[in-house]
Formats: structure tokens, C-alpha cells, sequence
């Protein structure tokens, strides 16, 4: 992980997946299933306000993200996160776009 980030947007966008990847993997002990999907529904409804620059940005960032990972599992994680997280249309995932 960073100790100094490039711009904002990059230290939160670490942030938001970070705490994505946690509670994606989360276990019944660690956090009540029903929960787990409320908080992920409700991350990605509220990605959908950004605007059509401020989504080219996140996406260039996962993008440079996903790049850097190192861990093959996150890099996956990474990698899907746009389409599971509703910033990409599934037609354009279809396409390679």
C-alpha cells in the first residue's frame, strides 16, 4: 500500500476499495450477510451520481490499481470492480470497452 498518494481522488478511491474488499470477504462472524449487501448496494447506487469525468477518473485509477496489484485475488477484485460497482454498462463489458 502507498504511504503518499498521487492526487486525492487516488487515496480515496484506495479507501473505497479497501473497504469494499472487506466486506466482500467478510464472513458471517465478521459482518451480518444482509448488512454486507446493503453496504455494497448502497456504495454502488451512489457511485452512479458521479459524474461522466469524475467516473472516467475513478476508472483510470482502479485502472492503474489493478496494474500495481500484486496479490492475484485483489488484482481480480480490482479488475471487476467498475461492472459489479454499476460504472461500466454491461453492453460496453461485452465489447472490451
Amino acid at each position: 500500500m502507498a504511504s503518499e498518494y498521487s492526487s486525492l481522488a487516488h487515496a480515496l478511491t484506495e479507501a473505497l476499495v479497501d473497504m469494499a474488499w472487506f466486506i466482500d470477504g467478510a464472513d458471517d462472524e465478521q459482518m451480518d450477510l444482509d448488512d454486507a449487501v446493503k453496504a455494497l448496494e448502497g456504495m454502488a447506487a451512489r457511485l452512479k451520481y458521479m459524474s461522466s469525468d469524475q467516473r472516467r477518473d475513478l476508472l483510470d485509477v482502479l485502472g492503474g490499481m489493478a496494474e500495481a496489484e500484486a496479490d492475484p485475488a485483489r488484482r481480480e477484485f480490482l479488475e471487476a470492480f467498475p461492472q459489479d460497482f454499476g460504472l461500466v454498462d454491461e453492453e460496453a463489458c461485452r465489447r472490451g470497452k
